[in-house]
């Protein structure tokens, strides 16, 4: 199944629906100047195990890389997904980073 993910500013978040339109997951973030921080994900128990969570923190990583923003990851799926992608450290930051 294909997801569509936009941006809704006015909710501070990015949304993640299907062909029909019914809303799949969400990103929450907050954004000041260039640095964005995404706080939560949340996918709808009907679209669990769906691949929806993967989703929308491949498309809210694209989409800070294309605007220039420093990712802040506050969400710990979003943590976890990254530590799997190195492909975004360079815009991302951390205060504590793991010594490996």
């Amino acid at each position: 199944m294909q997801y569509t993910v936009t941006d809704a500013p006015e909710r501070e978040r990015f949304e993640a629906r299907d062909e029909t339109g019914a809303l799949a997951g969400v990103v929450t973030y907050q954004l000041t100047g260039t640095i964005i921080a995404y706080t939560h994900t949340e996918v709808d128990a009907e679209f669990e195990g769906r691949g929806v969570a993967s989703t929308l923190a491949r498309a809210v990583m694209d989409d800070a890389r294309a605007r220039g923003r420093t990712v802040v990851p506050i969400c710990p799926y979003l943590s976890g997904w990254l530590e799997k992608h190195p492909e975004y450290d360079a815009i991302v930051t951390r205060s504590t980073r793991k010594v490996k």
